[in-house]
């Protein structure tokens, strides 16, 4: 281990004789339980550990705030922001279609900004003078914690021990056993680096760093094989209310409720596996393997919706503001107005986005089958064979056509003469 860089590469980043009350994220991991300790000796601070409950599946958080105050945290606070969750970020990110690169539906990248203000408050009013999060300094979440950090609330200091005390994983085992930290299991050097929420599940390490490695079977904790999926496809409906799921198979739920039932649905049918190399803020290439059960089925759904309630010019329109909203969520810059200015128009597109699409489910792969809805711009009559019986006349189409394709023939003609 090394001490506390003596300067400072950033105006918000702690001086250590500055550090008198930490606020630590603490998950309860081997991670921050080391850190927990190691400020206390470093720093001779006081420590307020902060949980954060996003959804985590199996988390026992009055064992986690225990175990905390068991390893000198002066005060220890657990905060339920499921519903927080749900409603002002994965909502966001239903509406705005999130994906970012090839299949990363940003689950950490919309939890990160919430946990970072959620600690932003918890320390000011705990009275703290910096927070501690346990970020490398190769991720993302650094970004994310830090930039919200330092958006909202000036007067607070970072620190980050696992960027500078360079421990690797044996280390911190053998600094845990030194200081009497708890282990889960007797040793927690687990095979793979995990982060989790209500809207998804992620791993690295191990065999996932090795590009020709395909996925072992002990990676996937939230998805099911999709091998071992059950033989019978299973159709499931999703309805909308202006861009917001209310309720699946028919059933009305609250956000928190339809989208944990909707993850057990995709889970049961292996849906939501992604293999995915992403192209890092901090300019690398990694690998990721995604468990999105819950997104892989909400998603599409509301996609389809959206666009049979669209015009075809808004249907060109949407997927690069989308783009965009996803790209600012992915690199932290929640805080950005440019978001802000997009989630109006979200709203203002989602307004229409009422009605019912069937989606279905068969061993890893989601179809939409179905869909209905009172704002659909369609007309059955006028998309059949039928002669139409009103709003245009299929008579008129041979002018159209004339006028449409007028500049590319003449273009094209031009060129054939010079090319000749």
């Amino acid at each position: 281990m090394t001490d506390p860089a003596p300067q400072a590469t950033a105006s918000y980043l702690a001086d250590p004789a500055d550090v008198g009350r930490v606020l630590l994220l603490y998950s309860g991991g081997l991670d921050t339980s080391v850190m927990l300790k190691w400020i206390q000796d470093r720093y001779e601070a006081e420590v307020v550990a902060l949980t954060v409950n996003l959804g985590q599946p199996g988390e026992d958080y009055e064992l986690v705030k225990g175990k905390a105050i068991q390893l000198g945290a002066v005060e220890a606070h657990v905060i339920d922001a499921r519903e927080q969750f749900a409603h002002e970020y994965v909502l966001r990110a239903i509406k705005a279609n999130a994906i970012y690169g090839l299949g990363y539906p940003l689950f950490t990248a919309l939890g990160r900004p919430l946990i970072a203000e959620l600690a932003v408050r918890q320390a000011l009013a705990s009275g703290c003078d910096t927070i501690a999060h346990g970020c490398t300094g190769k991720g993302n979440d650094q970004v994310r914690i830090e930039a919200t950090i330092a958006t909202l609330a000036t007067e607070l200091k970072v620190i980050a021990p696992v960027r500078s005390w360079r421990m690797g994983r044996e280390e911190e085992v053998a600094y845990a056993r030194e200081h009497g930290i708890p282990l889960k299991g007797g040793s927690e050097v687990t095979p793979y680096s995990i982060d989790d929420n209500l809207w998804g599940r992620s791993s690295e390490g191990r065999w996932i760093e090795q590009l020709d490695h395909p996925p072992e079977d002990d990676v996937f904790q939230l998805v099911g094989s999709p091998e071992d999926a059950p033989d019978e496809p299973e159709v499931v409906t999703v309805e909308f209310e202006r861009g917001v799921p209310v309720a699946l198979n028919g059933e009305r739920l609250g956000l928190v409720e339809l989208i944990e039932r909707a993850a057990e649905i995709g889970a049961r049918h292996g849906v939501g596996i992604v293999d995915h190399i992403e192209d890092r803020v901090v300019g690398l290439k990694v690998r990721d393997i995604y468990e999105v059960p819950a997104a892989a089925i909400l998603l599409p759904a509301h996609q389809e919706l959206e666009f049979l309630v669209s015009t075809s010019h808004q249907n060109q329109l949407k997927p690069t503001l989308d783009s965009k909203w996803a790209y600012l969520v992915y690199a932290g810059l929640w805080w950005e107005p440019l978001r802000t200015d997009l989630d109006a128009y979200m709203d203002a597109a989602n307004a229409q986005v009422t009605g019912t699409v069937g989606l279905r489910l068969y061993k890893g792969s989601v179809r939409t089958v179905t869909r209905s809805s009172p704002n659909a711009v369609y007309d059955a009559q006028l998309a059949g064979f039928a002669e139409s019986g009103g709003l245009f006349s299929q008579a008129a189409s041979p002018g159209f056509i004339e006028l449409w394709s007028l500049q590319s023939r003449m273009a094209w003609r031009l060129r054939q003469s010079t090319e000749g």
